[in-house]
C-alpha cells in the first residue's frame, strides 16, 4: 500500500517538474519526451526574447499531447 502511494506521489512530482521545465526551458521538454528535432527548432525560437513565450506555450502543449498519447497506449495494452 505504501509503495503504491509512493509511486503516485513520485508521478505527481515528475509531472510538476516537466511542467516547470516546459515553462523555463521549453526546448529541454522536447528532448525529455523523445522529440529532439522539435527541441532544436524550439531552441532556435527560444533564443529570441519574443520567441520565448510561443516556445513555452508549444512545449506545454506538446507535453499535454505526450501525456494523452501515453494514456492511450496504456489503455490499448501497449500495442
Amino acid at each position: 500500500m505504501l509503495s503504491e502511494r509512493s509511486c503516485r506521489s513520485q508521478a505527481k512530482r515528475d509531472k510538476r517538474m516537466r511542467l516547470i521545465i516546459a515553462l523555463l526551458l521549453p526546448w529541454l521538454t522536447f528532448f525529455t519526451i523523445g522529440r529532439p528535432v522539435a527541441g532544436i527548432i524550439c531552441l532556435i525560437l527560444q533564443v529570441t526574447l519574443i520567441g520565448w513565450l510561443p516556445a513555452a506555450i508549444w512545449a506545454v502543449y506538446a507535453l499535454s499531447q505526450y501525456k494523452t498519447d501515453q494514456k492511450i497506449r496504456n489503455a490499448m495494452g501497449g500495442r
